[in-house]
C-alpha cells in the first residue's frame, strides 16, 4: 500500500508541476512567446521552430499536467510530458542554459519511475474506467 501512497504523491508533484507551468504562462501567452524568442535569438535554431514552440509550450504543459493530476490517460500524459521535457531539454542546451538542466533532468527521471510503475496508479480517473 505504501507503493500505491508514494506513486500517487509523485505522480501528483509532477502533475502539478507540469500543469502549474502552463498555468501562469496561458493568461501571457504572447508575453511568454516574447521572452522565450528573445531567449533563442542567438541559438542557431531558426525562429521559425522556436515561434510555435513557445506558443505550443504552455498548452502541451498544462494539458499534460492536467492529465497526470487527474489520472486521466496517466500513460499519454506522462509521454507527452516526457517529451515536452527533452524538447526543453535540447533548448536549453542549445542557449546553455545549464542552471536549468537539473530541474528538467528530475522531471525526466520522476517521469520514467512513474511510466515503469504505472501498475501502482490505484488512485486515478483510469482506474475507475476500467471497472
Amino acid at each position: 500500500m505504501d507503493v500505491k501512497w508514494g506513486y500517487l504523491i509523485s505522480r501528483l508533484a509532477i502533475g502539478l508541476s507540469f500543469f502549474g507551468h502552463g498555468l501562469v504562462r496561458l493568461p501571457k501567452l504572447t508575453g511568454f512567446s516574447y521572452w522565450m524568442m528573445a531567449q533563442f535569438s542567438k541559438s542557431f535554431l531558426p525562429e521559425a521552430l522556436v515561434l510555435p514552440f513557445s506558443y505550443a509550450l504552455p498548452i502541451l504543459e498544462f494539458a499534460s499536467g492536467l492529465m497526470i493530476l487527474v489520472g486521466l490517460f496517466t500513460r499519454q500524459g506522462l509521454l507527452l510530458a516526457g517529451a515536452v521535457s527533452l524538447a526543453l531539454i535540447f533548448g536549453t542546451t542549445m542557449i546553455e542554459n545549464w542552471e536549468a538542466l537539473p530541474s528538467q533532468l528530475i522531471h525526466v527521471a520522476f517521469i520514467s519511475l512513474l511510466l515503469a510503475y504505472l501498475p501502482q496508479n490505484s488512485c486515478a480517473v483510469d482506474k475507475l474506467l476500467k471497472k
